[in-house]
C-alpha cells in the first residue's frame, strides 16, 4: 500500500483532534479552566509552573482560535485577562473527566510524573 493510500485511511476526526489538542499544555489548560475554575493568565502560569509566558500565550490563543476558549480582556492597567470555556469547551469537559478517571486508575504504576 502506498503512503498516499495510507494517509487517506487515517481517521479524520482523531487527526483533527490531535491537531487541535496536541499542544503540550492544552489538555491541562482546559482542565484547570473548566474544572478547577482557574481563569486568570497569571494563576494559570503559576499552576503550570514550567511554562513560559510566550508558550502559555500561544496555547491559549490557539484554544481560543479553535473555539474552546473565550478571552475576556478587561482593558485595565495592569492587564486583567480571564479565560472561560465556550460551549464547545464545556462539551469537552465530559471527555476530560473520563480521561482523568482513566489516568487515575491506570497510570499510577507507570512511574510517570
Amino acid at each position: 500500500m502506498r503512503k498516499t493510500e495510507m494517509a487517506i485511511q487515517r481517521c479524520k476526526t482523531m487527526s483533527t483532534l490531535q491537531k487541535i489538542l496536541g499542544g503540550k499544555w492544552k489538555l491541562e489548560l482546559l482542565y484547570y479552566i473548566g474544572v478547577e475554575h482557574i481563569c486568570r493568565f497569571g494563576a494559570l502560569r503559576r499552576k503550570l509552573g514550567e511554562i513560559t509566558e510566550s508558550s502559555l500565550t500561544k496555547q491559549l490563543r490557539e484554544l481560543e482560535a479553535d473555539g474552546f476558549l473565550f478571552r475576556h480582556d478587561f482593558q485595565e492597567v495592569p492587564p486583567h485577562v480571564e479565560y472561560e470555556l465556550t460551549e464547545l469547551g464545556e462539551s469537552f469537559l465530559s471527555v476530560l473527566d473520563v480521561m482523568k478517571r482513566w489516568g487515575d486508575e491506570n497510570l499510577s504504576g507507570l512511574g510517570i510524573t
